[in-house]
């Protein structure tokens, strides 16, 4: 009865942050767009379920963040849809295999790391918010180098970004956004993922 209770929050967790993560990505809530340069905030709900619910649904949160970027490569993403154009497979790939990783590690990071009833577990919850947005960045920009730098549309911007080799382009193209995403996804992570682990356990 205990498990089918839990597994019944469980789905129903899930399908609060599958709402979340579509309302996010279909509104300004999820995307700040300048020009070429997005600066995304989708990590949190993928972060904080995957503190709740653990990797596995860390990563399916991570593949619905994918998918509903990989959906703004259809016209509304200025970038994605200039990647499009290039390959639309390769496109698809960038967009929704790193998301699953981003989702499904920083998951796993905090179920080896986190302990119950522990007060040091406020690391715990900072490593996996921080890390799903650092793994984001690092993980999208590994694969959209191996996936499209030799294409005369990358060479453009590693052109426009004065970056002469694929690690000057990585750090000009993570830019300002990197940093923004992470310490936005580490401050509001730690706080609604701490907050909502400690009522789950109290359900539990």
């Amino acid at each position: 009865m205990k498990k089918n209770k839990q597994k019944l929050l469980n789905l129903t967790t899930m399908a609060l942050f599958t709402a979340l993560i579509v309302v996010m990505s279909l509104t300004p809530i999820g995307y700040l767009k300048i020009g070429l340069i997005e600066i995304s905030f989708i990590m949190i709900p993928v972060a904080v379920g995957g503190m709740l619910l653990g990797p596995w649904y860390g990563a399916a949160l991570g593949g619905i963040f994918g998918i509903s970027s990989f959906i703004q490569c259809f016209g509304t993403s200025a970038f994605g849809t200039m990647l499009m154009g290039v390959n639309p497979v390769y496109t698809a790939i960038l967009c929704i295999v790193p998301r699953i990783l981003a989702g499904f590690l920083p998951a796993l990071f905090f179920k080896l790391m986190y302990r119950k009833g522990k007060k040091s577990n406020i690391f715990s919850f900072a490593v996996s918010s921080i890390s799903a947005a650092l793994l984001n960045t690092v993980l999208f920009i590994g694969t959209l180098i191996l996936l499209f730098w030799n294409t005369p549309e990358i060479a453009s911007i590693a052109e426009s970004l004065g970056a002469t080799n694929i690690f000057a382009f990585a750090a000009g193209f993570a830019g300002v956004n990197a940093l923004v995403e992470a310490a936005v996804c580490l401050f509001v992570g730690t706080a609604v993922g701490k907050a909502l682990v400690t009522v789950k356990e109290k359900m539990e």
